[in-house]
């Protein structure tokens, strides 16, 4: 786990993996499946790449602290996406733990700036996994009442994302084809690892 609300004012996440690109300069942090990352400190980039699963970028526009997530809805034994008789409740989880996160920056939660990316739909007979992820995100902001700054999703092709939370600024790279195999592998063990291992606990937005 990373540190807790309390230890840091620059940082908390759950995203291992921190890599350093000279080409792109600073210090990047990539989020996997499943995964979030906040930050506050300057010159961050944070990167995630997306097949049918949706990321979040959401930060304070008056402090650029924010971060992203990455997750995607269950299929429910009984065919239902998102599990509908739990309340959706992993995408729930996602969108929760990071809009909080942010929300302990000091800003207000008609304040945050919101852009929301991915929900392709990659894979034939996959049912619509990526547009139901995407329609989740968006509906789950809306209900919230929480404007959306920016969005892209669908489409047929995974996408990578950058996203400097200091800036807000997104830079977008749709994928070859031929990258389809490895995201699906990536998407397909956290798929599973979802319906092996159920959300615990509840969370509560901020007011």
């Amino acid at each position: 786990m990373g540190q807790s609300a309390g230890t840091s004012n620059h940082e908390r996440h759950l995203a291992r993996t921190r890599i350093v690109d000279t080409r792109l300069g600073g210090h990047n942090v990539r989020v996997q499946p499943g995964e979030y990352f906040v930050t506050g400190t300057p010159g961050t980039m944070v990167i995630t790449v997306l097949g049918s699963c949706v990321a979040a970028c959401i930060r304070n526009p008056f402090n650029g602290f924010g971060g992203m997530n990455h997750f995607m809805l269950p299929e429910s034994e009984q065919g239902q996406w998102g599990g509908v008789s739990s309340h959706m409740r992993y995408g729930n989880h996602a969108m929760e733990n990071l809009i909080n996160e942010v929300l302990k920056s000091g800003c207000r939660r008609q304040d945050l700036e919101i852009k929301v990316f991915g929900g392709a739909n990659m894979y034939a007979g996959s049912n619509e996994v990526g547009p139901k992820n995407g329609r989740f995100a968006l509906t789950y902001l809306q209900n919230e009442g929480l404007r959306v700054a920016a969005t892209d999703l669908g489409g047929t092709q995974g996408r990578r994302i950058h996203y400097w939370p200091e800036t807000g600024k997104v830079k977008r790279l749709l994928l070859a084809d031929t990258q389809a195999s490895g995201i699906s592998a990536t998407e397909s063990t956290y798929r599973n690892h979802l319906v092996e291992k159920p959300v615990e606990g509840d969370i509560e937005l901020f007011g």
